[in-house]
């Protein structure tokens, strides 16, 4: 550990926040709630995923020689952008100075709950303490859901085995309409591009075509639909707003629905960048991915076809999937066992690649 790096006050951690970091993600496994320091240098590389994020940083020490650091803060992506706090905000070459718990056993990292850059901006539990015991929901808003008087009523469990088909290059029309870039990267596709084999989520318009079930309520302003997939959320919508002025790119996107008749029509934007099917077929995603669907509910209310309409700059004409569901027995509605990419890692290692994969993007 370094001469600068061990400005160290001992019994301190409780005032940096580090009592309900304690109980979180294993802190005391990592850091010294005992150990306090500092990192003074310059960000390297920037680790911007969920739940955590980690910017590397080098430290000059007084003889020449570099030391290199990890900062760890506290908080997640979804805590992050409450704070305005963006992948944009910190990147390589920018100097930070940062202060929080030491790494355990003579670590390099810092758990850094607050983070100064040389623009005067503060980040972390020094600026916001990750929890708040003011009230500040309106006494005048009504909060509860109450349903909808539809004509037609799509709430409850739905199986999605009925009229299933693989979602392997199942789309219409054939050949697939690809541009000519889309056909190189399709081509030039490799073992590790599907990011579902990290567990990562599917999304949209793959999670459209599995046979897992799914239930939907009728939350009033929209509808919440879970679906067994990896225990997928997503809201549709009914209300008729619009995205958010920064609305973030998800797996599934930002939906909105009408009834026309017994079709519900559901149109999605704001998808990231991915894969229409499990062999490999692009997508873009952002400006330039919108995806229909139109659930169309049988008289007796039993079943529903569905099809979804794909419109992509990355094809000269709209892809289209079909799909069927009908009510299902509630007593399959079980929590999808958790994604486990052990034995995708496992091939990586086996195929020598497992460096280069796990090596973030610059």
């Amino acid at each position: 550990m370094s001469a600068f790096a061990k400005r160290v006050v001992l019994g301190i951690g409780i005032g940096l926040g580090s009592t309900a970091a304690v109980a979180h993600h294993a802190f005391s496994t990592e850091f010294d709630v005992n150990l306090e320091g500092t990192v003074d240098g310059t960000v390297t590389r920037v680790w911007w995923a969920n739940p955590h994020i980690r910017y590397d940083v080098d430290i000059k020490r007084a003889d020449g020689s570099i030391e290199q650091w990890s900062l760890h803060p506290p908080g997640n992506l979804p805590t992050y952008r409450r704070e305005n706090w963006t992948a944009a905000t910190l990147q390589a070459g920018d100097h930070v100075l940062a202060t929080g718990n030491l790494g355990r056993d003579g670590a390099r990292k810092l758990y850094a709950t607050c983070i100064q850059l040389d623009n005067g901006r503060s980040l972390g539990r020094c600026v916001n303490p990750g929890s708040t015991s003011t009230v500040t929901a309106d006494p005048n808003t009504v909060h509860t859901y109450q349903a909808n008087d539809y004509a037609v009523d799509i709430s409850g469990f739905w199986d999605n085995r009925y009229q299933f088909q693989t979602t392997v290059d199942d789309m219409t029309p054939k050949p697939m309409p690809m541009t000519a870039a889309t056909r190189t990267i399709y081509e030039n596709r490799k073992f590790g591009d599907d990011h579902v084999l990290r567990c990562q989520p599917p999304g949209l318009p793959r999670i459209f075509g599995s046979p897992y079930p799914m239930e939907i309520l009728d939350a009033g302003t929209h509808y919440t639909m879970v679906y067994l997939q990896d225990n997928t959320p997503r809201w549709v919508y009914m209300d008729g707003r619009d995205p958010l002025p920064d609305q973030p790119l998800t797996a599934m996107g930002f939906s909105r629905g009408r009834w026309e008749g017994r079709t519900l029509v559901i149109e999605t934007t704001h998808l990231v960048p991915g894969w229409l099917d499990g062999s490999g077929y692009p997508m873009t995603g952002g400006d330039g991915t919108r995806i229909e669907e139109r659930w169309t509910v049988a008289e007796d209310g039993l079943t529903m076809a569905r099809t979804m309409t794909v419109h992509d700059a990355a094809y000269t004409a709209p892809l289209v999937r079909t799909r069927g569901s009908q009510r299902g027995d509630t007593r399959e509605l079980l929590e999808s066992p958790p994604c486990d990419a052990t034995p995708f890692y496992y091939e990586l290692l086996e195929r020598g690649e497992l460096e280069q994969r796990l090596r973030p993007s610059d």
